[in-house]
Formats: structure tokens, C-alpha cells, sequence
């Protein structure tokens, strides 16, 4: 019999003592002196600082870089989830720390998260939004406040840069130190989701960035690099936070073979000098897997294999890790990293909202890749490059309002 999935009501009757009778008490209850000890070593003592909201039993809670802020390993990535139920029961359970964006969902999502949150102690939730660089910047950070209900956030992020450039661009660090001295924004930090090497140490370099969210995955084929930028980063008081954990969350097109994406979020995890990960949640089932790593990082032998079968069968995998190798090698010079996040969004995550909105706001012609009459570009992932982009540029021609 196939098994049902969790709503509120069940994820609420079942609890966290309850997991014993749904067959996961092992996970919870398995080594748990060795997961004691992992706790004391990464949260500190109990008279020391203390999270949002307090302590939860078993939780694993790491500090934020320079912040001095104490976050649970594992934070909810809301980006997806129009659901506040689901967002109100992640912070009931103890994942305090909420990510969104100005984008997301064209605004709804911190519509959403601005009625959940309405009537709470402000010192019970740690909130993060990200704005992209621009003349609107400014306004663009007044309308979040105001769709949040709230007089600052405790991050905000200049989103979604991918060179060092960007990072160090005059008017990009006189705005971000404008928001933090107005006291909109606790800390300021950036976003990544490409060259993040690069993008991490020109955070080093601009001495401004409390925080850096950058994608951080077992796919990524520069992981050793990246581990270094990020341990020079932890090193400079730099709070480190992960994103795209989950990898594109299935291994093909179709969704019949998925990643195990409680293995991948350990596994990032595992990484110490991460503070916390933002996996996106859609469902009280996420959400209570999500609440067994948080207090158990340990991989299991078979999660450990999980990991390795998409390479094992050759399967290239949903996810794009934005090494930007292709660039060059495109005579038309097409965005093919973001559009292969927006195939990763539509095809991984079902959302195909923002897999709209990205491919839009790109402005490609019907054909993108006319004139060619072979694909030149080599794909580290071994994707292919041209059927994938005519695939989800369709996406395109379909009215926004389909998608409200």
C-alpha cells in the first residue's frame, strides 16, 4: 500500500515524539551519544548564545560567522511553498530561520511568510530576503519591508551575482552599507549560484559581507575549490550559508528517479564550516525529514551510495552547478547557465512560475539556437545543451497569468 502523504494534521499528531511509530525512531534514536556529542561540539554551551526562539532538544546549532547569531543546521527555503500552514509548522518545530527573496513568487512569497509572522516575537524568527542589484534597489527593499510587516530583516542579500566585478562594484557596496546604517538589514551578505569561488573571496575582499548563500551540492565538480573560498571566508568572520543542496532533487526529466535529497542535505552539512542550509520545502514530509537531520548529520552506508548512482548509471542530472565553462564555447553567446536553471526549476522543482519568469526575463528569440546546425557547447554535466534550451525557452510564449 502506498503511503499517504503528510498534511498539517497529521504532521501535527505525529510530532516529533511521535516519528517513533511512523518507523523512523531509529534515525532519531540510533548513536545518540555520538549525536550528543556532535551537538555540544557545534552549538556551543547552553549558557552561551542562544538561537531565536531557544534551544530545541537535539537540535545541531552552529554560529553564523562574525554574527554571533546561532542557527539550527537546517532553515526552511520557502521559495517554492505557498502553503503558510507549512511555513507556520517549520517555525513551530524550531527552524527559525526563513529565506526568501523579493522575486519569488512575484512578491507573494513574502506576502505569505509576512502573515505568518505577524504577531510573533520578533526575537523568535531570524528572516532573510534577497534584492537584485539595480537603480530600484532602494525601493525594492522598502516594498519587501512592507510585504513582511516588519521594520528590518535580519539579512538581506544582493542576489544572484556571479562575478567578482559585481561584487565589487562601487554603487553595489555604497547601497548594501546604506541598508545596514539605516537599519533595515541586521547583516548584509550576497548570494550565488555560479563562480562561486571567485564570488566568495570577493566577498573577502570587500569587507562589508557579514554572510555569503551560495549553491553547495555533491555534484559540483569544483568542490574542492570551493571548500577553500569557504573556509577563507569562515576564517575572516564570514557566515556561510548553503543553497541548491538538493541538486535538482531528481536525476531526469521525467521525476521517476530521484535524488536522495536527505542524503545530500547531510552531506553538505557535514561541511563545519557551513552554518545552516536553506532546503526549499513543499510538504510536511520534507519538512520531517528535514527535522530528523537536523538532529542526526551522520550518512548512512546506503545514503552514501545513493549519492553515487547517477554517476555510477551516467545519468547527467537536472542540476547546472553555473561553472560557466559553456559560455565561451556558444557562437551566439546565450545565458545558457540560467537557462538551465529555469529547465532545473520547471522540470525539478515543478515550478514552473519561476522557471517563467527567469526564461523572460532573459528576452531570447523563438529559436535560440537558429543557425546552428550542431551544438557546439561541451557540458561538464554532459547535458545536451541545445534540446534543453529549446525545450524550456517555450515557456516563454505562455501568458503570466497562467502561472498567478
Amino acid at each position: 500500500m502506498k503511503k499517504s502523504a503528510l498534511n498539517r494534521r497529521d504532521f501535527l499528531k505525529v510530532g516529533l515524539t511521535g516519528l517513533v511509530t511512523t518507523g523512523a525512531a531509529g534515525l532519531l534514536l540510533a548513536d545518540d551519544k555520538q549525536k550528543k556529542q556532535d551537538s555540544k561540539k557545534q552549538s556551543g554551551p547552553a549558557s552561551g548564545p542562544q538561537p531565536p526562539g531557544g534551544r530545541r532538544e537535539g537540535f545541531i546549532y552552529r554560529t553564523l560567522g562574525r554574527t554571533g547569531v546561532v542557527l539550527p543546521v537546517v532553515s526552511m527555503g520557502v521559495m517554492n511553498s505557498d502553503n503558510p500552514e507549512l511555513v507556520r509548522a517549520a517555525l513551530d518545530s524550531g527552524l527559525v530561520h526563513l529565506d526568501t527573496a523579493h522575486g519569488y513568487q512575484r512578491g507573494r512569497n513574502e506576502e505569505i511568510i509576512g502573515q505568518v509572522i505577524k504577531g510573533r516575537p520578533r526575537d523568535s524568527f531570524f528572516l532573510a530576503t534577497k534584492v537584485r542589484e539595480g537603480d530600484r534597489f532602494l525601493e525594492m527593499v522598502d516594498i519587501s519591508l512592507q510585504r513582511l510587516g516588519l521594520d528590518y530583516v535580519d539579512i538581506l542579500y544582493l542576489h544572484n551575482l556571479s562575478q567578482r566585478d559585481n561584487v565589487l562594484a562601487e554603487e553595489n557596496l555604497k547601497v548594501m552599507e546604506q541598508v545596514k546604517k539605516s537599519g533595515k538589514a541586521r547583516f548584509i551578505g550576497l548570494s550565488t549560484h555560479a563562480n562561486e569561488p571567485e564570488v566568495i573571496r570577493a566577498a573577502i575582499e570587500a569587507r562589508i559581507f557579514d554572510v555569503v548563500l551560495t549553491g553547495y551540492n555533491f555534484r559540483k565538480n569544483y568542490i574542492k575549490d570551493l571548500d577553500a573560498a569557504i573556509a577563507e571566508a569562515t576564517a575572516t568572520g564570514v557566515g556561510i550559508i548553503a543553497m541548491k543542496t538538493m541538486a535538482g532533487a531528481f536525476w531526469d526529466k521525467q521525476r521517476t528517479q530521484p535524488i536522495n535529497t536527505k542524503a545530500a542535505l547531510k552531506w553538505a552539512l557535514n561541511n563545519p564550516n557551513i552554518t545552516t542550509a536553506i532546503p526549499g520545502m513543499t510538504t510536511f514530509d520534507q519538512l520531517k525529514s528535514n527535522l530528523e537531520v537536523v538532529k542526526d548529520l551522520k550518512l548512512t552506508p546506503e545514503e552514501l551510495y545513493d549519492l553515487k548512482i547517477g554517476e555510477t548509471a551516467g545519468l547527467a542530472g537536472l542540476y547546472c552547478q553555473g561553472c560557466q565553462r559553456c559560455l565561451p564555447q556558444c557562437p551566439k553567446g546565450l545565458p545558457i547557465p540560467e537557462m538551465m536553471r529555469a529547465y532545473m526549476y520547471a522540470y525539478g522543482y515543478k515550478n514552473l512560475a519561476a522557471a517563467h519568469e527567469l526564461v523572460s526575463s532573459l528576452n531570447l528569440p523563438d529559436n535560440p539556437c537558429a543557425g546552428c546546425s550542431s551544438c557546439s557547447v561541451n557540458c561538464a554535466f554532459r547535458f545536451d545543451v541545445r534540446e534543453r534550451l529549446v525545450d524550456i525557452n517555450r515557456l516563454k510564449s505562455v501568458p503570466t497569468e497562467f502561472f498567478a
